[in-house]
């Protein structure tokens, strides 16, 4: 059986979904951008919590941008936009937001209040609806629209999480999606598998921002240690390859997160914290600076709607 509740404690106001039969439990929190705070299984008894999330709210509020947008939903673009500027139809925008080094980061919504539409919960799930309404309060982002978010608990420790965006401007608008979760088991990254199924990375400049070149690379299209190996970096995603197109595996404890995005999410973009406790691994609608340069770029119809979808997974191993 499942369960979804509310729960208000010092820390935070958040929603709980939990698999009753097996103890694995999500928690969301809506006022901190609908952030997925944690999943957490229990792993020979014990629960383990694979999301790096904050330890309250005024941490959330006060860090959310110093400690790396961790968890955030990334909306209406991902990642940069090269001098935070560029041009719809025949307009120019420079969004205010958020910079980093000139560039604007991850979007808008990274840190907007959420309300709860519904939950759910029967015998094979738990569920929450989330929405927020962005009415153009950027003038780098003047348009409209309604942003839900839905996770659903399934069984098997499976999360399914689908980002809805509705147009309810007057006018054309552009749209990128993404999200930003950090995971990890509790130690160093450095002694982790990694496997995600690529043939070829983004080259970026010096900034980080798209070539449009890509570049050869499957240095990690089977599981391999990390190591040292630093990311910040974006790889096309080969659907010819079988599910899950990502996985991270903790050899030591037998335990891993699988992830399952499908086609509306055809980038990957993964990242090492200096502090390497945890790894950034992201799934992308387009790419970066796709306001500039089109790689993957979505444009949406007054009242049409796109849909984005993923699905993590833990595995408890043999």
């Amino acid at each position: 059986m499942f369960d979804a509740r509310f729960v208000s404690d010092a820390d935070f106001d958040k929603v709980i979904l939990k698999d009753t039969a097996t103890g694995t439990s999500v928690e969301i929190i809506p006022s901190c951008g609908a952030i997925l705070h944690a999943f957490t299984v229990l792993n020979n008894g014990s629960p383990l919590n694979v999301i790096d999330g904050y330890s309250n709210t005024e941490d959330f509020k006060n860090n959310v941008t110093a400690k790396g947008f961790k968890s955030c939903k990334l909306s209406p673009f991902a990642c940069r936009i090269k001098d935070a500027t560029y041009k719809f139809g025949a307009q120019q925008y420079t969004t205010e937001k958020f910079s980093l080094k000139g560039n604007a980061l991850h979007g808008l919504l990274y840190d907007a209040i959420f309300t709860v539409a519904k939950t759910w919960a029967d015998e094979n799930a738990a569920g929450v609806l989330l929405q927020h309404e962005y009415s153009g309060s950027d003038k780098g982002y003047p348009f409209n629209y309604t942003c839900s978010i839905s996770y659903e608990l399934k069984k098997d420790n499976a999360l399914s999480i689908v980002t809805s965006i509705t147009n309810t401007d007057e006018g054309l608008i552009p749209i990128q999606d993404g999200w930003h979760p950090y995971f990890g088991f509790g130690g160093s990254i450095d002694e982790l598998q990694l496997e995600f199924q690529s043939k070829e990375l983004v080259e970026f400049d010096a900034e980080l921002i798209p070539t449009r070149k890509l570049i050869p690379y499957e240095e990690f299209g089977a599981l391999k240690k990390i190591g040292n190996v630093e990311f910040d970096t974006c790889f096309t995603v080969n659907f010819y390859e079988c599910q899950p197109l990502c996985v991270l595996r903790d050899p030591a404890q037998k335990i891993q997160v699988e992830i399952y995005p499908d086609k509306s999410y055809p980038y990957l973009q993964i990242y090492t914290p200096p502090h390497r406790n945890s790894i950034a691994i992201e799934n992308l609608s387009a790419a970066p600076d796709v306001f500039n340069n089109g790689i993957g770029a979505k444009v949406l119809a007054p009242g049409e709607n796109a849909n984005f979808t993923t699905t993590y997974k833990i595995t408890l191993l043999s």
